[in-house]
């Protein structure tokens, strides 16, 4: 079963870390992908740049705003794709991503969302 996991942040207090412990933190966080990707369960990693963009409907024509859509503190900084076995091991995977732990009170978190198989396709 593959799962998409959605890293949410807030970019004005993650900027604001020290040098050292984002250094840290990307440290942490890099050694748990190359756990991830050594295990064979890391599908893809990648963070997200900016500007982020949004295609809404008005009327019957799209339009393209600057996004993210909604307006909050926290949005989704980063994702990464993991195929397991079960949901009780992408939970797993979920709550020991470094991010989690390394500041807390910061803000953010993870989404965790089961990805639709392909007709035909394994889970």
């Amino acid at each position: 079963m593959k799962y998409l996991m959605l890293i949410y942040g807030n970019e004005q207090i993650w900027g604001s870390l020290p040098g050292g412990d984002l250094a840290a933190l990307i440290g942490e966080v890099n050694a748990f992908n190359e756990e991830l990707r050594a295990r064979g369960e890391l599908v893809d990693v990648q963070g997200l740049d900016s500007p982020a963009r949004s295609v809404r409907m008005t009327g019957d024509t799209p339009v393209v705003t600057d996004g993210p859509y909604l307006e909050a503190k926290e949005y989704v900084g980063s994702y990464f794709v993991v195929d397991v076995d079960s949901e009780q091991r992408a939970l797993e995977i979920a709550r020991s991503y470094p991010g989690l732990r390394f500041a807390p009170g910061l803000g953010g978190g993870i989404e965790m969302w089961p990805l639709m198989a392909r007709e035909g396709a394994d889970h």
